[in-house]
């Protein structure tokens, strides 16, 4: 289970230390791609699998669907924790994720993934969405909590 937030810098290779909490619950390899709200999302192989079925199952006739398959399968790599609990992130990520060599970022535990952010993307976010729960509560509701 991934949970709490942690920044790391980036090393001049592209490189992010995971935190050791997640390297506990590491599964070997994982999943690394575009994700939401210009981050990227880090998926443990049997969580990736999962989803990757989900994608595989719209219809490929729709336009939508297509272009979801695109962007969550084209840019989509696998990797591998190196022994100082590193992992290389490509520079089309990077880029996409406005991440830079030498600069913080910020490893969202989000339980069954991750999501790793630019820390001013970061912190823009984590406002926005705390704005809207405090503004409508009705999602807790929901959860009958």
């Amino acid at each position: 289970m991934f949970l709490g937030q942690y920044t790391y810098t980036l090393d001049d290779k592209g490189r992010i230390t995971i935190p050791a909490r997640f390297r506990e619950v590491w599964d070997g390899v994982v999943i690394i791609t575009r994700g939401l709200d210009r981050c990227l999302s880090i998926y443990p192989k049997t969580v990736w699998d999962e989803i990757a079925q989900k994608v595989n199952n719209l219809p490929i006739t729709d336009p939508r669907g297509r272009a979801l398959r695109r962007i969550f399968f084209a840019d989509a790599i696998s990797g591998e924790l190196d022994r100082q609990g590193r992992i290389l992130l490509p520079e089309r990520l990077r880029e996409y994720a406005g991440l830079e060599i030498s600069a913080e970022a910020v490893i969202v535990g989000l339980d069954r993934f991750m999501e790793l952010w630019a820390v001013a993307r970061w912190e823009e976010e984590n406002a926005r969405q705390t704005a809207v729960i405090d503004e409508d509560p009705a999602l807790w509701e929901n959860l009958q909590i």
